[in-house]
């Protein structure tokens, strides 16, 4: 089975879960960028609650671009800023110092496309994950897939969906509550090798 996604900033773990169930994967590169979506924003758990990393954009939120074609502004350090956060809030986890040097090494790396910075993310986390799967880009839209062995995702994982996903300790708990379906980040940063089986067993 083909899972057709758009290509998200460090994944939700629901996604891992589905591909976990897929013989291949394929991003929409041909769709028009969206907002209010996980296309250039990846959630985490800091001590106050969800924190959203958003990366910013050259035309902002509302433009009408291809996603293949939505340049990252320079205007901010945000890739900075982002790992300072993250430093923030999993320091202390379990996992963190095992995934430190190759992650910041990653936030160091210059992008100008939000689809070239998405792809390398999500080509780090199944390096880290274990998960052997092709990939590959759309060669151009379709609206709707009639092919039974297509699974299309486009637009179904969204920020303001929270359902799904394995229960593991995360950093806050104690604190905050346990908070479901964050980036694979947090379960990374929690679990470490553990991770792949809690997205199976979910």
């Amino acid at each position: 089975m083909t899972l057709l996604i758009d290509l998200q900033y460090f994944p939700s773990i629901i996604l891992y879960k589905s591909l976990c169930e897929s013989s291949n994967i394929v991003f929409e590169q041909y769709e028009t960028y969206q907002k209010m979506s996980f296309r250039n924003r990846c959630q985490i758990a800091g001590a106050e609650g969800l924190i959203n990393l958003s990366v910013p954009l050259v035309k902002g939120r509302d433009q009408k671009t291809l996603i293949r074609e939505v340049r990252i502004s320079d205007r901010q350090p945000w890739q900075a800023q982002h790992w300072k956060t993250i430093v923030s809030c999993y320091s202390r986890s379990p996992w963190f110092e095992f995934y430190r040097h190759e992650l910041e090494g990653l936030y160091q790396r210059r992008f100008d496309f939000l689809l070239d910075w998405n792809q390398s993310c999500f080509e780090w986390s199944l390096r880290v994950l274990g998960l052997s799967i092709p990939v590959s880009l759309t060669e151009r839209y379709e609206n709707e897939y009639v092919d039974e062995n297509v699974t299309d995702w486009r637009g179904k994982i969204m920020p303001k969906n929270r359902e799904g996903g394995p229960k593991y300790r995360q950093v806050f708990e104690e604190r905050i509550g346990f908070i479901p379906n964050l980036s694979v980040l947090d379960l990374l940063f929690c679990e470490g090798k553990e991770a792949i089986r809690y997205i199976r067993s979910s």
